[in-house]
């Protein structure tokens, strides 16, 4: 599901395979375990974490397309909550790493897929191929307050979160500089991922103390933080659950 390779003072997490990279409990256990194994690891002095993905996409959000498959409404409800659940596990993870974290979104991010590479400090995207998105308009979701909470500590315009949010629109990788989302757009995958290694390469040579550098983003992160207990899209804002729109 994932691979975590250390390059130097970086380590590199890839999604594996060809597929969506929907976030179910499998592949975010598998993530989750990765940047265990790294915490693990006697670190350097500097460290950085660079995520990226192979195939056509970096993550395209929940796996509901397995939810709507369940036998039954309260079984679809307890998966869509142990997705919530393990996903806000994770971006709390990602948030308290001690070192700089790099998205190198080499395909389509959307929905909680975007929300995954905005959880890291630095995002890069792929010109050729790829959009970000927050679908859950065109599906029919609400957008809980902890996704709403990271759109505004990461986009700090708001017109551009109303384009992004309240008109669903797919940015290119164009677009996303232009609105100041990502911090560079490169000509291919390879390209992204190089220039991320590039960028990790500086990080890493500032020499920052880890422990410092991650209080220092859970300060920048705290309204995230506050919010990301609870997700309204799974628990319902009127005791409904997602099954309903499902």
């Amino acid at each position: 599901m994932c691979t975590l390779e250390k390059q130097g003072n970086l380590y590199i997490l890839t999604l594996t395979g060809p597929d969506e990279h929907r976030l179910n409990p499998t592949l975010i256990d598998s993530i989750q375990s990765a940047l265990r194994q790294l915490r693990l690891q006697p670190l350097s002095p500097s460290s950085a974490l660079i995520t990226t993905a192979h195939g056509k996409f970096f993550c395209n959000g929940y796996d509901l397309a397995r939810a709507r498959s369940a036998p039954s409404a309260a079984i679809t409800q307890s998966y869509v909550r142990l997705m919530s659940s393990k996903f806000r596990s994770l971006i709390s993870d990602l948030i308290s790493l001690p070192m700089p974290t790099i998205a190198a979104v080499t395909g389509h991010a959307s929905a909680a897929g975007f929300i995954l590479a905005l959880a890291h400090d630095y995002v890069l995207m792929r010109k050729d191929r790829g959009f970000l998105y927050m679908s859950e308009l065109d599906i029919g979701l609400a957008i809980p307050a902890w996704f709403m909470a990271m759109l505004k500590c990461k986009i700090g315009d708001a017109n551009v979160r109303r384009e992004v949010v309240l008109t669903a629109a797919k940015l290119t990788a164009k677009m996303a500089v232009e609105r100041r989302i990502v911090h560079s757009a490169h000509d291919s995958a390879e390209a992204t991922v190089e220039a991320a290694i590039g960028l990790g390469n500086e990080l890493v040579s500032k020499k920052w103390e880890g422990q410092a550098y991650a209080s220092n983003r859970l300060v920048v992160l705290g309204e995230v933080l506050d919010k990301i207990g609870f997700d309204e899209t799974v628990e319902g804002r009127n005791g409904d659950s997602i099954k309903s729109k499902l």
